[in-house]
């Protein structure tokens, strides 16, 4: 069986019907990790996607059809895998048009569980477009990537005009006061599994907080992490010139919330 699948519309996709996406920038997607064949905050996918497709078609796609798209594509692959369904409009970008609903293209590959060893992130001025939006073509993200590497980070965390810590460029930030978990407060993409952390951590009765958060925090703080679709807890030991200390117990708790959440079949 293989372990990377394309369907666009619940089909496998034909080079025809993907070369103009190659070439189109306006579109939103969502990502997730596939276990057994379920998926962890299937709920919050699903909002995910009406919301962002209201925005920027102002329509969206049925819930059922949705599932029966996503479910299409899980049953052409293996039962651990990675997953993205991208959201478009075949009336494509650089006009007002809109024709009809819009499409689906879900693809699949090999699962990923995201980096363990802990990371350096470069500070950089950054704002996203639309920051509620997880839209494709954002080329600042790899941009900044690539300049932190070249300067011996790992990755780069946003930080807005107000001096702000945002998000890091394809992950949520989170951080340990030692007694409280600390989430920045800015304009900012809330992340699936960001989400689900956030309401079983609520469960779990751990405290948390939003609160704005700045480079000369940091040094105040007690640990820090990211985390995305591939991982609830990677842990962060600098932004910036800021070093961060080891916070092995806020990981493991970041984990255990995420794998309280139920696994669920689309």
């Amino acid at each position: 069986m293989p372990t990377f699948v394309a369907q666009y519309n619940g089909r496998a996709a034909t080079a025809e019907e993907l070369t103009p996406l190659a070439f189109a920038g306006y579109a939103h997607f969502t990502a997730a990790q596939v276990r057994g064949g379920r998926i962890r905050g299937l709920d919050l996918h699903l909002e995910r996607l009406r919301a962002a497709s209201v925005e920027l078609f102002g329509r969206a796609l049925p819930e059922e059809r949705v599932r029966s798209l996503l479910r299409s594509a899980l049953a052409a692959g293996p039962a651990d895998l990675s997953l993205t369904a991208t959201v478009f409009s075949r009336a494509g970008e650089f006009t007002a048009a809109h024709e009809g609903e819009p499409d689906m293209l879900v693809r699949t590959g090999p699962p990923a569980s995201g980096p363990r060893e802990p990371l350096a992130l470069a500070a950089v001025p950054h704002e996203r477009m639309l920051p509620a939006v997880k839209h494709v073509g954002e080329v600042a993200k790899t941009y900044f990537l690539r300049q932190a590497v070249a300067q011996r980070f790992d990755d780069a965390a946003f930080v807005d005009r107000a001096g702000r810590l945002s998000e890091a460029t394809i992950w949520n930030l989170a951080f340990w006061d030692g007694t409280a978990v600390v989430w920045p407060r800015a304009e900012l993409l809330t992340g699936t599994t960001m989400a689900v952390v956030r309401r079983r951590l609520e469960e779990f009765g751990v405290p948390q907080r939003d609160e704005e958060i700045r480079l000369a925090d940091l040094p105040g703080l007690a640990g820090a992490v990211v985390m995305n679709s591939w991982t609830p807890g990677a842990p962060v030991h600098r932004i910036g010139t800021a070093s961060l200390p080891a916070a092995p117990d806020f990981v493991e708790l970041l984990h255990r919330a995420y794998k309280a959440e139920p696994l669920i079949v689309p």
